[in-house]
């Protein structure tokens, strides 16, 4: 038996943080960080919530890549406020420490025999590609290695997604994002847990995509790129929280954490390597992944006269949009030393095929496949 779960209510547009004048609540416990604060979007925040009748209790020590520290401290701070309702403002990282931080106070209350009733859960993203804002997913850093933690519990019950957030953002992160939302489209779609449901949000996901996030990466000024794809984030991740990814985050999970690159870079530098090792030309045994890639050069209305041919033009258009992007070819080429990354490939090797993303790949690695996808990818 299959199933799809759509629990978090989407507002969505220019303006849509006003919604936050209707909460209703006492106080707000509110998770972001110095970006957000000095943008002014956390005190508009805190003035939206005021018009509601509801005080707001600050937590902005979140940093990229949030750790086990961060978890701790923000737990310790809203057990100060007695809130009501806990509000993510901020990029993916924002996201995950807010839902770390709800998903420990649960399992400490639950291991002390207590209960925990979840506060209403709304989420903000500052930047478009985590689809964080409606998956059960937080991916958090601990001894140096990123965690990814997967339970229904954490997801939003709310996300709005007000496109005049992005319009600060750096033209490098947009790539980035950008990039982590398409791989996220790509590793639903072809996922072994891919179900009709799925495919149509990543389908739409990638077309959205290849349309739209050039013209945001070259003017983030652009109403309507902004919106196409903050919007295609967010169904790729409706799309990845039901039908989960692959390895292409796992292995991005080992090296970002590894060599402390930004996971949409990570994934951008794995992505094309992936889809070679998942489709797997040289051999007509299995063709689920080439076909389904086949499928996605069609909806980008690339030539597809055979699922060779669509698989091939579906990595070329890849390779063309990142180049367009700015995004490095390699790993070399983003600046990693060759040898301290052969000293690591083993171990982020072990690390990825223990991840929780790995299990849903259409074609299972061994070890050894993920050392050569490394190598290859570097």
């Amino acid at each position: 038996m299959k199933t799809f779960v759509m629990k978090p209510k989407i507002y969505f547009s220019e303006g849509s943080m006003e919604f936050l004048k209707e909460i209703k609540g006492s106080c707000a416990f509110i998770v972001s960080d110095s970006i957000m604060e000095k943008l002014g979007y956390l005190q508009k925040t805190i003035d939206y919530l005021n018009e509601s009748g509801i005080k707001s209790a600050v937590f902005t020590e979140v940093h990229p890549d949030p750790d086990v520290k961060v978890i701790a401290a923000g737990m310790k701070r809203y057990l100060e406020t007695n809130a009501d309702t806990i509000v993510a403002l901020g990029g993916g990282s924002v996201i995950d420490a807010a839902k770390g931080i709800l998903y420990s106070l649960w399992q400490f209350r639950k291991a002390a025999g207590e209960e925990f009733k979840k506060p209403l859960f709304i989420a903000i993203p500052s930047t478009s590609g985590t689809g964080s804002e409606v998956t059960n997913f937080s991916v958090i850093t601990t001894e140096g290695q990123k965690v990814c933690i997967v339970d229904e519990w954490m997801a939003p019950d709310i996300a709005i997604l007000d496109s005049t957030c992005l319009q600060h953002v750096p033209q490098q992160v947009v790539a980035d994002t950008g990039i982590d939302a398409l791989v996220h489209a790509i590793e639903a779609y072809v996922s072994t847990e891919a179900t009709d449901c799925t495919d149509a949000l990543a389908e739409k996901a990638v077309q959205l995509i290849f349309q739209n996030l050039k013209t945001l990466y070259n003017d983030t000024s652009d109403v309507c790129a902004r919106e196409r794809i903050q919007n295609a984030s967010c169904i790729a991740g409706m799309a990845f929280t039901n039908a989960n990814l692959g390895i292409n985050h796992s292995l991005a999970h080992a090296l970002g954490g590894t060599f402390h690159i930004s996971h949409g870079r990570a994934n951008a530098l794995l992505l094309s390597t992936v889809i070679e090792y998942n489709a797997n030309l040289n051999d007509s045994s299995n063709r689920y992944a080439a076909e389904k890639y086949a499928k996605l050069a069609t909806v980008l209305q690339l030539p597809a006269r055979t699922y060779r041919e669509g698989t091939v033009n579906f990595m070329q258009a890849i390779k063309d949009l990142k180049k367009s992007l700015g995004i490095p070819t390699s790993i070399r080429e983003f600046g990693i030393d060759q040898g301290k990354f052969e000293n690591e490939v083993a171990t982020m090797a072990d690390l990825a095929l223990q991840d929780r993303c790995t299990p849903t790949s259409p074609r299972q690695p061994s070890r050894e496949d993920l050392i050569a996808i490394l190598q290859k990818a570097f």
